[in-house]
């Protein structure tokens, strides 16, 4: 039986550890209207479960319940080696036996992308609809240069996660003690080669620190999540994207440095039904900033 315990760290947040089948615990995070309608995020990589302040007030004011939480190896949830994005799947389902939850919807970004779309391909029974922002396209894919067009950083990322766990735990061990300390300033400074004009616009003090505050909350004690996450995007997913059957909106951002336009144009010929937003406007942070309230009101009208 899994064991739920209650940690309030901040007034409009509820935070929870369960335990799952195989003995991992999970860390999940609640904000917005306690008996709402539930919406389970998938938040970037790497990051924690930790939700935005204008997410939130947006979910209350649609009588939205959030909820997010730590993949595994991040923040409060056990390491998981080896998972693939599909093994999000069997986490999400476990995360709605035991807050009962009959039926929810999902959206994930940047590295939740992939995540929120294994839930629509592998969970038609519990998930109703998802959203998609900025993901990365499955590695390979056919007729999709990978890395053309990710700025200097992201190539070097994952340049490390195409040779192996070991070369990719040196960079982000490396990369880690830098962003740990970082304050938004220096944030914007560590992220230059990644942020198109429109996204430095919209990298404000507060979303910047949000970003940080997530980040340090994924990988102060460890690692694992970050590195885990890079192996599942660069590895066979573990499902077929015509698997979907579920309404899927998809976003991407034109300008994206950090995962190009050229992704999302690869997912949207590739999802079953899928409606594309294709942004001629918007990067990579413009949709965290100012794209949610769009995602809520999209994914509750198709209850």
């Amino acid at each position: 039986m899994t064991k739920i315990s209650f940690k309030s760290i901040e007034m409009n947040t509820r935070n929870h550890t369960i335990s799952t089948k195989d003995g991992r615990s999970l860390c999940i995070i609640e904000a917005g209207q306690p008996d709402g309608i539930p919406i389970l995020v998938h938040n970037g990589t790497p990051g924690s479960r930790l939700l935005y302040d204008p997410w939130i007030k947006d979910a209350e004011s649609r009588s939205v319940r959030l909820i997010s939480y730590d993949r595994p190896g991040y923040g409060g949830s056990t390491p998981q080696p080896g998972r693939t994005v599909a093994d999000a799947a069997d986490d999400v389902a476990a995360i709605a036996r035991e807050l009962k939850l009959n039926r929810l919807s999902v959206w994930g970004v940047s590295g939740g992308g992939p995540h929120a779309l294994a839930c629509a391909a592998l969970l038609p029974d519990l998930v109703v609809a998802a959203a998609s922002l900025a993901s990365p396209a499955p590695y390979p894919s056919a007729g999709l240069d990978w890395l053309t067009g990710m700025g200097e950083d992201n190539v070097a990322e994952f340049g490390a996660a195409f040779k192996g766990r070991e070369a990719l735990q040196r960079f982000v061990e490396a990369a880690s003690p830098g962003m740990l300390a970082a304050d938004p300033a220096a944030l914007v400074q560590a992220f230059h080669t990644l942020l198109c004009p429109v996204d430095v616009a919209v990298f404000t003090e507060d979303l910047a620190t949000y970003l940080l505050d997530a980040m340090r909350e994924g990988i102060k004690e460890k690692r694992d999540g970050w590195v885990d996450d890079d192996l599942a995007f660069t590895t066979p997913w573990g499902f077929e994207l015509d698997r979907i059957q579920i309404p899927v909106l998809l976003m991407q951002g034109e300008q994206d440095q950090m995962v190009p336009g050229s992704h999302g144009r690869w997912l949207a010929d590739r999802i079953p039904g899928v409606e594309s937003r294709l942004l001629p406007n918007d990067g990579h942070l413009t949709l965290s900033a100012n794209r949610i309230p769009e995602v809520h009101a999209w994914l509750l009208s198709k209850l």
